[in-house]
């Protein structure tokens, strides 16, 4: 038999068949894999620590990581805000009362609840740095994209002039959040102008009120592929993610959630999980194609949506899926914005400024640091205990004996994500910053915990939660 505390991906093959095991055989098990867990999550400390120490030597040398905290973009800045009290709150709620609540409520409930402490807790991390600072300033700084609402009175003018403007030298070049992602991230923001929610309040409460609804798009995903079990025990975690730091106020937080709600749609329609699932498949590809137009990097995401269909066994909703994934292309590309003469263009943009002058060497691993920071020790615990379930369930999904676990299922989706995580770093196109702008894949990474022991969940959400909180009183992230 199996105790509580290991989990089916610690049994023959990761997917939890095989013979029955002694229970003190089981035990001694259980302890070793613990222990494992605590040696991977020792390595990511260890990670950021060398990103710390490296990173310093380097910037004190010569500057050229163009980061004054690095591996963060950050700088050293000890505060408090009236967002202190709220974000150490919900930290100790989520902890000590997390898992039972996920375990307990109503599914729906349930939803309501995690969109609800998502939301409450990137509002608390952000207001850390004040009203001010922390919120209704952060998209109105020089780099962001409602410095330009002016200039989109005519849309489709507009686009057909976007990318006489990326580069650097041209007249009336771009600010580098609108020069570095697609029109439709900037639309986003003139349209929010245009029905009377202008300003940078209503921008940044927009990004995450929508942004904590990514939550319940990894969830849904969860819950369809792998079983309601590991989804409620993944609940935890996704609330209090240590990305929170970054997602309060960043349009980030935005992209993920329309990242994250058309894997759910292609997940609900790959499964017959809804009424309606050629209508979902389109929805899912209607929002991956909004999705690139809002971030180059974000067609990554295609490997999440591609793990979808292989663990559904089925390639029913690809055809539709397709199909929505074209409207936003064709629209952009009739309006007059070339897709891929923005993304060359963007290269060049990217290498005239920071891009050109911090070194690959360092940033490549590096990132990967900044990644451990934004998705938790948790998190790295869960990678390695899906790495072990990868093997045999990729064999179960081949259609040999046993069938995939849930656990293995689960482990399948969060290692594409890595996957995407791994092509965006070694691509050379996301040197600093990564803490940020991979919000779309470390969302992903977070139902790993999932395949953690119930009884440890409470100190691996301690383990998430005070790291980001120190990082988020000690240093002022913001561009």
């Amino acid at each position: 038999m199996k105790t509580e505390n290991a989990t089916p991906t610690d049994t023959v093959g990761g997917t939890g068949n095989g013979p029955p095991a002694p229970p003190d055989r089981d035990h001694d098990r259980a302890r070793r894999v613990g222990r494992a867990d605590l040696v991977a999550a020792a390595a990511g400390g260890l990670l950021v620590t060398a990103a710390v120490v490296v990173g310093h030597v380097i910037q004190n040398r010569d500057g050229s990581l163009r980061a004054q905290w690095p591996p963060l973009l950050a700088s050293w800045d000890p505060h408090l805000g009236p967002g202190t009290p709220a974000a150490l709150i919900m930290a100790v709620l989520v902890v000590a009362h997390g898992p039972t609540l996920a375990a307990r409520l109503p599914w729906r409930g349930l939803l309501a609840a995690a969109w609800a402490g998502s939301t409450a807790w990137v509002f608390s991390m952000a207001l850390i740095d004040g009203w001010h600072r922390g919120v209704a300033k952060r998209l109105t700084t020089k780099h962001e994209y409602l410095r330009v609402i002016d200039r989109f009175e005519d849309i489709p003018a507009t686009l057909r002039d976007f990318t006489n403007h990326i580069v650097i030298g041209e007249p009336g070049n771009w600010p580098a959040h609108v020069a570095g992602h697609p029109p439709g991230a900037t639309l986003t923001f003139v349209w929010l102008d245009r029905i009377g929610l202008g300003g940078g309040a209503w921008a940044a409460v927009f990004c995450v009120v929508v942004g904590g609804s990514g939550v319940l798009a990894a969830l849904i995903t969860v819950r369809v592929l792998a079983g309601e079990r590991l989804a409620r025990r993944a609940a935890p975690f996704l609330v209090l993610a240590p990305a929170a730091v970054w997602a309060g106020v960043s349009a980030d937080g935005y992209f993920t959630a329309v990242a994250a709600w058309s894997v759910a749609l292609l997940a609900l329609a790959a499964t017959r999980r809804i009424r309606f699932p050629a209508g979902a498949a389109v929805g899912g590809g209607l929002l991956f194609g909004l999705t690139c137009y809002l971030s180059y990097g974000l067609g990554l995401m295609a490997a999440v949506l591609l793990a979808v269909p292989v663990l559904a066994r089925t390639a029913r909703p690809v055809p539709w899926f397709l199909l929505g994934a074209l409207v936003a292309p064709v629209a952009f590309t009739l309006a007059g914005f070339n897709w891929w003469t923005a993304y060359h263009l963007l290269v060049e943009r990217y290498y005239q400024g920071a891009g050109g002058v911090r070194p690959y060497g360092y940033w490549v691993w590096a990132n990967l640091a900044c990644a451990t920071l934004a998705a938790g020790l948790a998190a790295v615990a869960g990678l390695r205990r899906s790495a072990v379930a990868a093997p045999g369930t990729v064999r179960a999904l081949r259609g040999g004996p046993p069938a995939a676990s849930p656990e293995g299922r689960l482990a399948l989706l969060v290692l594409a994500a890595l996957a995407a995580l791994l092509a965006a770093d070694l691509s050379g196109m996301s040197k600093a910053e990564t803490e940020r702008i991979w919000q779309p894949f470390l969302l992903w990474l977070l139902p790993a915990t999932a395949l953690l022991p119930r009884r440890s969940a409470r100190w691996w959400l301690a383990a998430s939660a005070i790291p980001a909180l120190l990082i988020n009183h000690l240093l002022w992230t913001g561009w």
